[in-house]
């Protein structure tokens, strides 16, 4: 197999409340990552093992420092991931002696700053409408989407609520979401036919008018500890069915996020970033071995 250009080039294992990632600092090279390279980089028994691959680049426009790519462990590239922009800040902060930096996405540019020992991200503003989300069919209200898990005459769970925060998003409600087996039905959601582009799956459980139980499986990646986006989504979603006020702690199986949905309708993300190792990609990271 041919020998991947990425080797050689150092990178950092990060993580956000468990969600992790190997991030690749390409500023100053020509080298982009494939959907190859990012299955064989997330494998956890042959490669590194992480949720997403994340690489630094180049920014489009002077209005950035940088500009964040994201791959899940699939290989699919995605608009957005809220944990990683977290790890991603804090290292450019960090290098630029900043505390407030912005960086450029595919769904479009974020804006970062410390806060206290965490960092928080304004993921932006949340989309409702059909064609946003986007759904294969018209649907007025999404609060409410038609899909339902379980027999017909009595679903288990049903009426999700559709968000995109930069990713398409499936919210279902529950009394308890750690009673719902998300690993077996993740799958079948992400791939409905109402999202075109497939869907984060997540189940909420209102615990109280300022906090959710979350549990999430990301499209391409499958059940992960956290995520940004979802929990952000979570609290809109639960705020326009009027289940929750517009803060809350969004309690993830890696831990709690504070999500605010600011009155000028852009949803602030804060929480916790953890350095675990620096290293040099290896050949054998990939599945290959390096050509004599």
């Amino acid at each position: 197999m041919q020998r991947s250009p990425l080797v050689g080039l150092p990178f950092r294992k990060m993580n956000g409340l468990g969600n992790d990632f190997v991030i690749l600092d390409l500023r100053g090279t020509d080298v982009r990552p494939s959907a190859a390279d990012a299955r064989a980089l997330a494998d956890r028994s042959a490669g590194i093992g992480c949720d997403q691959l994340i690489t630094i680049e180049p920014p489009a426009t002077k209005s950035a420092e940088a500009f964040m790519g994201v791959r899940n462990a699939d290989g699919s590239a995605v608009g957005a991931c809220g944990n990683a922009a977290r790890c991603v800040a804090s290292l450019i902060m960090a290098e630029t002696d900043r505390d407030s930096i912005a960086l450029e996405t595919m769904s479009g540019r974020i804006r970062a700053e410390t806060a206290g020992d965490q960092i928080a991200v304004d993921m932006g503003r949340p989309k409702f409408g059909w064609q946003d989300i986007p759904l294969a069919e018209r649907i007025e209200d999404t609060r409410f989407l038609d899909i339902k898990l379980g027999p017909i005459d009595a679903p288990v769970l049903w009426g999700p609520s559709g968000v995109n925060m930069g990713n398409p998003h499936c919210v279902f409600f529950a009394e308890d979401a750690a009673a719902h087996a998300i690993d077996r039905f993740g799958p079948m959601i992400e791939n409905h036919p109402l999202f075109p582009e497939r869907a984060n799956v997540s189940v909420a459980q209102i615990t109280g008018r300022d906090r959710i139980r979350l549990r999430v499986w990301e499209r391409g990646a499958g059940v992960t500890r956290a995520c940004g986006t979802a929990a952000c989504a979570a609290l809109a979603a639960a705020c326009r069915r009027r289940l929750t006020d517009r803060a809350a702690v969004v309690d993830l199986d890696g831990g709690p996020l504070r999500i605010e949905w600011r009155a000028d309708d852009h949803i602030v993300m804060t929480g916790p970033v953890a350095h675990e190792f620096d290293d040099v990609l290896e050949a054998s990271h990939f599945g290959t071995r390096e050509e004599p």
